[in-house]
Order: structure tokens, then sequence, then C-alpha cells
């Protein structure tokens, strides 16, 4: 809104140029967010406690630490949704069709959060919307994502993929590109949900994934830095790393609420919103597969998911001693904070590993 109401003034009013710049609005998008995120926290918080008087149902046989937690109300996730939406709309150029698809995707998966955390508190238990309604709900979503990408972006990215540390080469998936996408998708969104079960586990990985992606966005959608790394350039690109700041500015603003003792858990109205936000940003600058590698703690997640349930079903015996992985270390006796911190420190390290493929090629 910013981009089409002052950077046209830019000629008469040299001050209003800076919003011609992305890096600028980026921040713009970022400090937004974040104030947003301040002015509107303790007001929703207030109101989800009056909402839910008992809180989020803790599982039963869950980590012992969390029976603690009980009576902390959750959505917080619509906290993070307001505030990067609001920032979006107000500095990103919403002329640019790839913003409205990261939109869809975001509002998209959100509602499917949504009503899954609203079910959850209703009836007073752990079980919401049923698995094949969500799945094919964010099935539909990213379909419809995925065609419109497609429909928008020059031949051969539309349908091509990109292989990390080799230059130049993209891989035609023909009618697979849509079911690829919508993979990719869905199982970011899943993936960052299984993540979110500790105070600042989930949403910490995901900022520090939205700020790879806002750099990566920048970087393929500037024809000059794009022919510099060998990456593929992909016209409009760019402006996504103003969405990602507003993500970076919303999750530190949840982050000040969500900090331990948390005030407000996430649900799922956060994390799925989240996880296919960076699906789908990912998707549109061609690096789908670099985001297993910079979320990589979300994928490490999910495995421990498949392989204690494949284990159990076959042999009758678990791998771990609670999945996901977060709750197998609760178990062993690791404090709530330490599992959170390395964590994060595994983040970190998986995100530079994820960089590095921008320049070894």
């Amino acid at each position: 809104m910013l981009y089409a109401l002052l950077a046209p003034m830019a000629d008469e009013f040299i001050a209003f140029n800076v919003f011609r710049y992305i890096t600028f609005r980026t921040g713009g998008a970022l400090l937004t967010a974040l104030i947003v995120a301040f002015v509107i926290g303790p007001r929703l918080i207030a109101w989800l406690k009056r909402k839910q008087r008992d809180g989020q149902p803790i599982r039963e046989d869950g980590p012992e630490s969390h029976l603690a937690k009980k009576g902390t109300p959750t959505m917080g996730g619509l906290m993070v949704l307001v505030s990067m939406i609001v920032s979006t709309l107000l500095w990103a150029d919403l002329s640019n069709q790839y913003v409205w698809i990261v939109l869809l995707v975001t509002l998209g998966f959100g509602l499917v959060g949504f009503g899954d955390d609203y079910l959850k508190l209703t009836r007073r238990n752990t079980k919401g919307l049923p698995g094949r309604g969500k799945l094919a709900f964010q099935i539909l979503v990213s379909a419809v994502a995925a065609s419109w990408y497609i429909a928008i972006t020059p031949s051969p990215l539309d349908t091509g993929l990109a292989i990390p540390f080799f230059k130049d080469l993209l891989i035609n998936l023909g009618f697979l590109a849509v079911p690829f996408a919508i993979f990719v998708m869905v199982g970011a969104s899943n993936s960052v949900n299984l993540t979110d079960g500790l105070d600042g586990l989930a949403i910490v990985p995901v900022m520090i994934a939205a700020a790879c992606f806002g750099l990566i966005s920048y970087l393929a959608g500037n024809a000059i830095f794009a022919e510099y790394l060998q990456i593929h350039f992909v016209i409009g690109s760019g402006e996504l790393s103003v969405f990602c700041g507003a993500l970076i500015g919303a999750g530190l603003g949840f982050l000040w609420f969500n900090a331990p003792p948390a005030m407000v858990f996430m649900g799922d109205t956060g994390s799925l919103s989240m996880g296919g936000a960076l699906g789908s940003i990912s998707m549109m600058t061609k690096h789908e597969l670099v985001l297993a590698i910079i979320g990589g703690l979300f994928v490490l997640e999910t495995v421990s998911v498949i392989v204690q349930v494949a284990s159990f079903r076959m042999t009758g015996r678990r791998v771990f001693r609670m999945a996901p992985l977060h709750h197998h270390f609760e178990k062993k006796g690791w404090a709530e904070p330490t599992v959170v911190i390395r964590f994060w420190i595994i983040a970190v390290v998986l995100a530079m590993i994820g960089l590095s493929t921008l320049k070894l090629r």
C-alpha cells in the first residue's frame, strides 16, 4: 500500500525514493509487524483467557512437566497472522502476484489451524479436525497456489526443480510439478506443527528460516546477484523478502509473550500457517530442496514421528521414548529450556549449511 502511494512521488519528493528499495520496505515490515504484535498481544491474550478458561488441553501421556502449563491459552498464532498480514499489506508491492500467493497459503493454512484449535478447545481434548479433512483442505489450497504460480511464471522455471550445489541444473517435473509443490507446502506446514511443542521451540527456527529465505528471495529476484551466484533468476520474487521481514517481526512479537513461562501458546493457527508460508516461498524462489536443509530441524522432528509410528506398527516397539523428538529428550531428563536452546543451535547450523548452497556451485 505504501509502495503504491509513495514510490510514484519519489520524482517530486526525493525522500520517498526509499520506498522503491526492497531492503527498506523489508525493514519497515519487520518493525511494523513487531509493533502490531506488541499492541494487540496483551489484548488478544486477555480475550483468549476469557474464552478459554481451562486453556489448551494437555496430553495426559506427555512429559509430567507439561501439567504445570494447564490453563495457558492457545491460538496465539492469531497474533502472528494479524501482525504479518497487516504489515505485508502495508509495505509490499501489492501488484506482485507472488505476494498474493504466499498470503493465500498463509491464510488458508491458518484457517485450517484455527478450526483445529477451536474444536480442541470446545471438545476439551487434544483431537481437533479429522486428519483427512485437514489434509484435504491443505492440499486444495496448495494446489491452487501451485497452479497460480505455474500460470504466471515463465518456462522453464514454472515446472522446473533446481538442484542445490549445481548451477544451471533445472529438472523439468512436467505434470508432477503441482503434486511436488503440494508435497512441499503441506510437508513444511505439518513439520512446523509437529515441532511446536515447547515454549519458543518452533517460532525461533521459523524466524531463522524466514531470514534465510528473505535473503534468498532478494538474491533470486535480483538479476545481477542471481547471475553472480549462479542461481535461477525469478522475476518478482524479491518482493517476498518483505513478507519474510513481516514474518520475522511477527515472530519476535509472539516470542515476547511465548518466552518461558509462556503466556500463550501458538496453536495450529500459527504453526500450520507459517510452515505453509515457508513452503510456498521455497517453491516460488526455486529453493524447495534448500528448505529441507535450512528447515532440517523440522525434518528431524517429522522423521522421528514417522520412525516411531512405523516401528511400533511393525515390531510393537518404540525407537524413542516419546515422539516428536523434543519429547524424547524431555523423557530422558533434559530440562525444557535445555532442549529448546540446543534445538535452536541445531537450527542455526542447518541454516548456515543451507545458505552455503548459494555459493558452493
